[in-house]
């Protein structure tokens, strides 16, 4: 079984609370990844809405922003070894309104000014595209070709995205799809938007367990020929609560790990800071971690 080697960090996000860290606790955070073996962290978006990793001049109207988070996570990266893939920024409005130009050149202006601040930190090692989508849908493609390519364009790196099936586990019967109709979308996906993106890692938590041997196989098919990399994003949070989001029942994500460790290059996970930290604000994260490390012998020397 693989050992998770990459994590998101979730710092502008949409459903888990913020943990309120400055920077030594991040400082110690990314030098316990570098102790465990996590070589990569993902920024998974710079901007959401008004809000945004640093003072960008590019988007309008953003909430007061005081603190650089994006040199902080690069400087970070680069004291401690890691490559950090920066996340682009998701108006959460244009896009869902079919305006898929208007996301497209926003983006653009934005990473301009991103790769201007950043571009030549040693750590910068690789793009996000924060545009997440369950199926070919929201001008997706449009999205992929116009910012993924730009990216490329301002600095040649490696481009990953992280969608995810619409699995029952996330959406209603009626509404969800079957692993062949998933297949099936992002086939044409992969086709359209050939070269937008180098490596695919399928968010892992919306489908059964029973299905993960068949979901995996399946991504694995798709991605076959077309160059991009398999990875995957295990969720280390639990769907199966009626709450969100607790840290994830080791048992399960075990399971989980040990079926995609069969078909995928790399392990990564959304999100470990909150979800398997030791030092996370939730005090299940730190047994999640204890039965990791039991599980690697990895020994932290009680430097935690």
């Amino acid at each position: 079984m693989k050992r998770i080697t990459a994590t998101f960090l979730d710092e502008i996000t949409h459903d888990i609370p913020s943990q309120n860290w400055g920077r030594e606790d991040w400082a110690r955070e990314f030098g316990l990844y570098r102790r465990i073996g996590i070589d990569t962290v993902v920024l998974i978006r710079s901007g959401y809405r008004e809000r945004c990793v640093f003072a960008a001049k590019s988007v309008p109207d953003l909430l007061p922003v005081r603190e650089d988070l994006g040199r902080m996570f690069l400087d970070l990266a680069e004291e401690n070894g890691l490559v950090l893939y920066w996340g682009t920024y998701d108006s959460g409005v244009h896009w869902m309104r079919q305006s898929w130009w208007r996301e497209v050149e926003l983006n653009q202006r934005f990473l301009d000014e991103v790769a201007e601040r950043y571009g030549s930190s040693p750590a910068f090692g690789g793009w996000y595209l924060a545009h997440e989508a369950a199926r070919h849908e929201n001008h997706i493609v449009e999205l992929f070709n116009g910012i993924g390519g730009h990216c490329r364009s301002l600095k040649d790196v490696p481009v990953l995205i992280s969608p995810y099936p619409m699995g029952t586990k996330q959406f209603a019967a009626e509404h969800a799809f079957t692993l062949t109709e998933t297949r099936e979308h992002w086939e044409r996906v992969f086709a359209e938007a050939q070269g937008a993106f180098d490596i695919c890692a399928f968010q892992d938590g919306q489908v059964q367990y029973s299905e993960l041997e068949e979901f995996h196989q399946m991504v694995h098919d798709i991605a076959a020929g077309t160059g991009v990399e398999v990875w995957a994003n295990i969720e280390s949070f639990d769907r199966d609560m009626p709450i969100k989001f607790p840290p994830a029942d080791w048992r399960y994500l075990r399971t989980k790990m040990e079926v995609a460790s069969r078909y995928a290059a790399r392990l990564m996970t959304f999100e470990f800071a909150h979800f398997m930290s030791p030092h996370s604000c939730y005090p299940s994260a730190r047994n999640l971690f204890a039965r990791y490390c039991e599980e690697f012998e990895i020994q932290t020397d009680g430097q935690n």
